[in-house]
């Protein structure tokens, strides 16, 4: 696993396809937190949908490094288990979001003025990690292994993101958005932002299964 892991941060850094989800990154948390001031809810919502975006295009982008004849020769080498590479993908997507949500947590701190509680940083991390996780899994239920076509998964990828983000009080996303901009105090949205959390990881869970169940009829 860690090899695969090894291989894919390696590939993906050597093709540099990672600029463009990094890049969104940081342009919308810049756009949407500079200058900020006030409760830091409201404006960690706002980093945690910079993530949601980045790491839903980063995913698709980890997933679809290998075309299929490599994908066949890196899952022989993998010992024959096509569901250890897909779980490469996935840690290495993880481990990538883990990164960006060091900077998505401080960033809004840096370039605003906001009066910081523990209880702050813990809902930023629920936040945040929700929104990674989320993510990944849309990501990984869009990928090349799942559809055959790109511009299927294309658009499957941005009508998920869209409704995920937009259809009103559907946890975990937009149920977490709706009470981060509406609560001010932090302390007050841990419990909830903690089932929100766990629910993105049973997503996650079911879109691993799914995608690996559609890739293992294909191989």
């Amino acid at each position: 696993m860690i090899a695969l892991i090894r291989y894919t941060l390696a590939t993906v850094l050597h093709t540099q396809r990672y600029l463009a989800p990094l890049l969104l990154f940081t342009g919308l948390l810049g756009v949407l937190t500079v200058n900020g001031s006030g409760p830091l809810p409201p404006a960690y919502a706002s980093s945690a949908g910079a993530l949601f975006v980045c790491s839903t295009w980063l995913t698709v982008t980890l997933m679809s490094l290998d075309d299929p004849p490599q994908r066949a020769i890196l899952v022989v080498t993998a010992g024959g288990r096509s569901l250890t590479v897909l779980l490469a993908a996935i840690g290495t997507a993880l481990l990538s979001c883990l990164a960006l949500m060091v900077f998505g947590l401080f960033f809004p701190l840096w370039m605003g003025d906001y009066a910081v509680t523990t209880a702050d940083l813990l809902l930023g991390l629920e936040a945040q990690l929700t929104c990674a996780l989320v993510g990944i899994a849309i990501g990984v239920l869009c990928s090349r292994p799942v559809f055959k076509r790109q511009g299927y998964a294309l658009v499957a990828a941005l009508a998920l993101v869209t409704g995920t983000l937009f259809a009103k009080d559907m946890p975990p996303v937009n149920r977490l958005f709706t009470l981060m901009t509406t609560t001010p105090d932090a302390a007050e949205l841990l419990a909830p932002a903690g089932v929100m959390l766990a629910i993105s990881a049973v997503i996650l869970a079911v879109c691993t299964a799914v995608a690996q169940f559609v890739t293992g009829r294909r191989e």
